[in-house]
């Protein structure tokens, strides 16, 4: 069941929305805001402004839910592709106007890009440390030889500042379960890194990583490219 998928056509529909809960496996079930997803290029923090100004090329826009993102580099005049597992959020991208939006997951792309855009944490899709290990790997074959990975992400050590880290997994590994109208989602693992592990991950499976913005709350963009 594609429990976001209902809650963002909802709201593109209505206007409005019933909340949409967010379970995870530190803490009590937070609120979504569904309206995040459909902001403006004004709207968006500096971080994504950022982001979207060092696109180049062709651009593989992955979880790119409602296409806020893709709509302004398509807007921009860039060829970019927007890519989401959810059908009701590809079909939402459609109907706004998005000339490739397609319903894939990332390990099934077989194309070339020069950007490989991953915004809202979306790295995080790569579940756990030895995920995002092998989407590494795979990212390899998808990048032409002087493209780039971009992408934002966060430490999250705060949320163990009164709890012990868990001794048996990165602590940047979590799960989340979405609901809504009192319907839940299957929980999926989602991943949060911080600079130290992603720059040492980086570098010992052949990308340079660099931090070019830094928000100072805990939140920031990494560019990676291949190591010639």
């Amino acid at each position: 069941m594609d429990v976001f998928g209902n809650a963002i056509a909802d709201f593109y529909k209505k206007g409005k929305a019933d909340i949409l809960w967010l379970h995870n496996s530190y803490d009590e079930p937070e609120e979504m805001p569904i309206d995040i997803f459909f902001r403006s290029f004004e709207e968006m923090p500096d971080l994504e402004h950022k982001a979207l100004t060092m696109c180049y090329g062709k651009v593989l826009d992955v979880g790119a839910g409602v296409g806020s993102h893709a709509m302004i580099l398509q807007e921009a005049g860039a060829d970019v592709t927007a890519i989401d597992i959810s059908a009701d959020a590809v079909k939402l991208m459609q109907q706004r106007g998005i000339k490739k939006a397609v319903e894939q997951d990332v390990f099934e792309v077989t194309d070339k890009y020069d950007t490989l855009l991953f915004l809202m944490n979306g790295i995080g899709l790569t579940g756990t440390l030895a995920g995002f290990v092998d989407f590494l790997g795979k990212a390899k074959s998808l990048v032409n030889p002087d493209g780039q990975l971009l992408f934002d992400s966060s430490d999250i050590a705060y949320l163990y500042a009164e709890l012990p880290k868990p001794e048996n997994k990165y602590y940047g590994e979590v799960s989340y379960c979405y609901e809504y109208k009192k319907q839940k989602g299957n929980w999926f693992n989602w991943l949060y890194l911080d600079q130290e592990t992603l720059m040492r991950t980086a570098n010992e499976n052949g990308w340079e990583c660099e931090i070019v913005f830094d928000n100072d709350e805990d939140q920031y963009l990494a560019r990676l490219t291949l190591i010639s």
